[in-house]
C-alpha cells in the first residue's frame, strides 16, 4: 500500500476530536465553575472533586468514559447526600458504549464513545431512607439454609429463625432474601423472596443474565477465559443485585418514599451528560446501550481489570 493511500485511509479518524480525559477535564476552568456553581460551598466542592477523581483513579474501564458524563452522574449523587467511593456501594458509575450516529448523508454526528450511567446501589437505598426520617429501621439481608421456617398458618407471614453464630450462618448456602422497614409509627411490613424466584425474575428482566449461564458459572463450567463475556453484576455479585431488587420492590409497593427518593430511583440506570454549561439527563428507557461485553473485552486486550455493573431494570 502507497504512503498516499496510507494516509487518505487514516484521515477520517483524524477529524474525530478526542475529548480530554477526566483527570485532565475536572481541572479545566468550565468544570471546576460547573462544580463551584453546582454545590455552592467551595469547601464541599474541593472535597467532592477529591472524592470523584479518586473513585475514577481506581476504576479503569470509567476512565475510558466520556469526563461530562462522569462528572453529571456524580453531580447527582452528590445531590443525593451519597458517596461516590466503591467500598461504600451507595451509588456508582458505570461504563456503556454508545454507537456512533450519523446523519441521513451518512455524515458523522457524533462519533462512537463510552459514557457512564448513574447506578443506585442497595446502600444508597438504605441511605436514602433512613434520611427520610420516616423510617425506625430499614434493612435487607440474605436469607441462610435452615433460616426460613414457612409461613404462619393464621395471617400468611413469613417466619424466620436466624442461626446465631455467624461463623456457622456464613457457611451456609443462601436460599432467599428478606426486606423489612419499620415506620416511626410502629407499622411494619416484612417482603421475602426465594434465590429461584429472584433468578427468574433477574432472567425475565435483564437482558444481560441468563439464569442457564449463572448456574454454570456456579458449578465451574465456564472456563476463566470466557468469562469476560459475563461482565452484568447479577453474575458478578448477585446477592448485592438481589438486595437492591427486594430494596425497590418492598419501598416502592409499601414505603414512605420522599422527595429525594422518588427522584433516586427516577434516576436510577440513567444517563447525563453536560451541555452548554447545564446537566441534561436521558432517562433509562431513552439510551441506546450497546452490549457491555463489547467494553468488557476492549479493556481485556489493553490488559486492564474491568468492573462493570449491570445498568438494567430491577
Amino acid at each position: 500500500m502507497s504512503r498516499t493511500n496510507e494516509m487518505t485511509q487514516a484521515q477520517p479518524k483524524q477529524q474525530v476530536q478526542q475529548k480530554p480525559k477526566f483527570s485532565v477535564a475536572i481541572t479545566t476552568d468550565g468544570y471546576q465553575k460547573l462544580v463551584r456553581n453546582t454545590l455552592g460551598d467551595p469547601e464541599r466542592a474541593k472535597r467532592f472533586i477529591a472524592s470523584i477523581t479518586s473513585a475514577v483513579a481506581v476504576n479503569p474501564a470509567l476512565q475510558e468514559c466520556d469526563a461530562g458524563t462522569i462528572l453529571a452522574g456524580a453531580l447527582l449523587g452528590e445531590s443525593l447526600g451519597l458517596s461516590p467511593s466503591p467500598q461504600l456501594g451507595q451509588y456508582y458509575l458505570v461504563p456503556f458504549k454508545q454507537k456512533e450516529k450519523k446523519d441521513r448523508m451518512g455524515k458523522l454526528i457524533c462519533p462512537e464513545m463510552t459514557k457512564a450511567t448513574f447506578v443506585l446501589g442497595y446502600k444508597g437505598y438504605l441511605q436514602m431512607a433512613l434520611k427520610s426520617g420516616s423510617y425506625s429501621d430499614i434493612d435487607v439481608l440474605e436469607i441462610r439454609e435452615g433460616e426460613y421456617q414457612g409461613r404462619d398458618k393464621m395471617t400468611g407471614k413469613h417466619l424466620f429463625s436466624f442461626i446465631e453464630d455467624d461463623d456457622v450462618r456464613e457457611t451456609l448456602p443462601v436460599i432467599g432474601y428478606m426486606a423489612y422497614f419499620e415506620y416511626l409509627n410502629g407499622f411494619k411490613k416484612t417482603l421475602y423472596w426465594s434465590k429461584k424466584k429472584m433468578l427468574s425474575h433477574a432472567d425475565q428482566y435483564s437482558p444481560a443474565f441468563s439464569a442457564s449461564a449463572y448456574n454454570k458459572i456456579q458449578n465451574h463450567e465456564i472456563p476463566d477465559s470466557e468469562m469476560w463475556k459475563y461482565s452484568s453484576f447479577w453474575y458478578k455479585d448477585f446477592d448485592g443485585m438481589a438486595k437492591k431488587t427486594m430494596l425497590r420492590q418492598l419501598i416502592s409497593k409499601w414505603g414512605i418514599m420522599s422527595t429525594e427518593l422518588i427522584r433516586a430511583m427516577d434516576s436510577d440506570g440513567s444517563m447525563s451528560e453536560i451541555a452548554n454549561g447545564d446537566i441534561v439527563t436521558t432517562p433509562e428507557a431513552d439510551i441506546p446501550v450497546e452490549a457491555p461485553e463489547n467494553i468488557f473485552q476492549d479493556a481485556q486486550a489493553a490488559g486492564n481489570e474491568v468492573e462493570v455493573i449491570d445498568i438494567d431494570a430491577v
